[in-house]
């Protein structure tokens, strides 16, 4: 392995790292929605909201992200995305109700910088061939702070460790990450055709945006991703306790399986996808079974399968999500692979930022003044089914960009 090899591989581990430690500080306010409604005197659809702030600031801030990228490289952006999480996780951890808001804001803001980081330096410094899977294995890292947010920190707070320490050891955290990220990642050489002017940037979002590949690939992926972020993690604690009558260490066990199943699911369907040469059956098959998941956990008797089998296999199905990332990559032209990564990253997030609340109020609102249960979140969140099965009629309509029909993508001239 040359030098230059060996520094790849060490910046997108430790990209990967940071992916792994902002999906964790995701993730985590799952397992603690009823300490975050006392602490700040909200109701459960409110403190979802708050929660929510995070996809906000993530999806705006993609966009950014992937421009920066592109524009300025991996070390002059990657660590200020690590200080701007952990500075929103100390924040979120005063207590006051308005640094609460801007700390999720930021989290979410400099989050975004995470994911997209990894792909970036994947599709810059790795073959063609092994984008789905290192995209997937990226993913991976992800899914895998998203389950130590759940199986990590719920026995943490059962065991009386106050909810605002642990944000404010994360946010220590993060500044570690940050500064640790700043000292290794290499520079880079940007070649003048990606400067920095700001019309640059704006002809690279144009070359993205007018592409209607782009458009599905963030539809399909928002679409898939809304059980896992919306459902999962930020209702499926209170789902399994409200509509099913688990203990709440069951609940954080049973609903930190499907973020473990995305561990497994997310590189298996890039490597299948690489070994297939071919995108759009891998998405419509993990689609298909996510909405098979997805019923019976919305309809289904859960003893049927064994403990914990049924999370599982949702995560690992709906790890398929993570293909699009690739599709629309390769549906650009390669200098503009950054900005493609923030546009998809801004469309997914944008949906679970907008739907978020939707979902809430829903619940409530079929609730009313009623403890929710099994039929509320029924009615609530059976619109997750009609959202999978959009998406796999808009992956039809999607071009195959795998390697058995890929052809080279020249560089307009506006790029």
């Amino acid at each position: 392995m040359t030098s230059r090899e060996r520094a790849s591989w060490i910046a997108w581990f430790l990209t990967a790292v940071f992916y792994f430690y902002q999906y964790a500080l995701r993730s985590s306010p799952a397992v603690m929605m009823p300490q975050l409604s006392t602490a700040f005197g909200l109701s459960a659809a409110a403190a979802a909201s708050l929660v929510g702030l995070f996809y906000y600031g993530y999806a705006l801030f993609s966009l950014v992200a992937g421009a920066a990228l592109d524009r300025l490289g991996g070390r002059a952006v990657i660590p200020l995305g690590g200080l701007a999480v952990g500075c929103g996780a100390l924040l979120f951890g005063t207590g006051s109700f308005i640094a609460a808001n801007l700390g999720r804001f930021l989290q979410g803001l400099g989050g975004a910088f995470s994911f997209v980081g990894v792909v970036y330096i994947a599709s810059r410094n790795f073959p063609a061939s092994r984008a789905a899977t290192l995209i997937g294995a990226a993913q991976m890292f992800g899914m895998a702070g998203g389950s130590a947010g759940q199986f990590l920190v719920g026995p943490l707070l059962v065991r009386g460790v106050p909810w605002n320490r642990f944000w404010t050891g994360m946010g220590i955290a993060g500044l570690l990450i940050s500064l640790v990220l700043f000292l290794a990642l290499p520079s880079e050489h940007i070649s003048a055709g990606g400067g920095g002017s700001l019309k640059s940037v704006f002809k690279s979002f144009g070359v993205v945006s007018r592409n209607p590949q782009s458009i599905l690939c963030g539809l399909i992926a928002g679409l898939l991703f809304i059980p896992t972020t919306i459902f999962d993690m930020t209702w499926g604690v209170r789902f399994l306790q409200e509509a099913h009558g688990f203990d709440y260490g069951e609940a954080v066990l049973r609903s930190a399986t499907v973020p473990l199943g995305w561990i497994i699911g997310a590189p298996l369907f890039g490597w299948l996808s690489d070994r297939l040469g071919r995108r759009k059956p891998v998405i419509i098959g993990g689609a298909c079974a996510t909405f098979a998941c997805l019923a019976w956990i919305l309809y289904g008797p859960l003893g049927v399968l064994p403990p914990y089998a049924l999370g599982l296999l949702t995560g690992i199905a709906s790890g398929a999500a993570m293909i699009p990332y690739t599709v629309i990559k390769e549906a650009n032209p390669a200098n503009v692979s950054g900005t493609a990564t923030g546009v998809i990253n801004f469309l997914n997030l944008a949906f679970t930022a907008l739907l978020g609340p939707v979902f809430g109020w829903l619940l409530e609102t079929s609730a009313g003044a009623m403890r929710p249960g099994l039929e509320h979140y029924q009615s609530a969140f059976q619109l997750l089914l009609l959202g999978v099965g959009l998406a796999v009629l808009l992956t039809l309509a999607l071009k195959e960009t795998g390697a058995t029909v890929r052809a080279p993508i020249l560089t307009p001239e506006a790029a």
